[in-house]
């Protein structure tokens, strides 16, 4: 099974992984370290492949599991086995392990400097439109310029086609000027030919989370350097394959 840890600042007792699709027990098309219930796959396989990946990494518990649905929702974990309805989780109690699920949506990792709170969100364009961010910090109630960010392997700007709609979303109700051209800047149109209503757009996830962390007062950021949709050897890819499995993100600290 290949897993990697991310490049960051964190305190020394916290303890953060993403995970590959490499190794497991999957067929296709989820082949083959897929870590969701919710795609299709094998429920046998799915429970064996977090077997398998809790005694790498030595989980000291059970994850919080998410039912993520592209909220904004963000809620406290447990280590009970229960699965929540959210897009996130958070703690703030040594060895509990909050996990999200992301095949091309940008899955984030976040602790505080202290080492005594962490969280693992999962972000796509609906839920950065909707305001996950901002959720999120409400929730979190520690001092913004205590918080590191990572953001893990997500699909990239070249491959990330939206229309229209997805762009004016994020824009029409944006009324800081400053703020409002960053997010433009998000969106390259690719045919400059046609009419606005037929227009595509690829859109920057990376960057408009940066925005969004950037308009909290956060600025310490890593990460979002990766191509779920480019890397078909590591990354799983809804964008490129249709069905298929979801890599984890996870985080706790001790």
């Amino acid at each position: 099974m290949e897993i990697f840890k991310p490049n960051w600042p964190a305190p020394k007792n916290v303890f953060s992984f993403f995970t590959t699709r490499i190794g497991g027990v999957s067929s296709n098309p989820w082949n083959a370290n897929n870590l969701s219930f919710n795609v299709g796959d094998k429920l046998e396989s799915v429970q064996t492949n977090w077997k398998l990946l809790s005694k790498k990494i030595s989980l000291p518990s059970p994850p919080q599991l998410l039912e993520q649905i592209h909220g904004i929702n963000i809620v406290k974990a447990d280590c009970n086995g229960s699965i929540k309805i959210g897009d996130g989780s958070y703690s703030n109690k040594a060895g509990i392990v909050c996990a999200v699920t992301t095949a091309d949506c940008l899955p984030v990792l976040i602790c505080n400097t202290q080492g005594s709170l962490v969280a693992s969100v999962h972000m796509g364009w609906r839920g950065l439109s909707k305001g996950i961010i901002s959720n999120l910090i409400k929730n979190l109630q520690v001092p913004v310029k205590d918080l590191i960010v990572h953001l893990g392997p997500a699909i990239s700007q070249k491959n990330f086609e939206v229309d229209s709609e997805v762009r004016n979303i994020f824009l029409r109700d944006c009324i800081n000027v400053d703020i409002r051209e960053k997010i433009n800047l998000c969106f390259i149109k690719m045919n400059k030919n046609a009419a606005d209503q037929n227009n595509k757009w690829k859109a920057d996830l990376y960057n408009l989370a940066k925005i969004y962390f950037n308009e909290q007062g956060i600025f310490d950021i890593y990460g979002g350097d990766l191509c779920t949709y480019s890397d078909s050897e590591k990354f799983y890819s809804y964008r490129r394959d249709g069905i298929t499995g979801r890599i984890a993100s996870l985080i706790w600290f001790s």
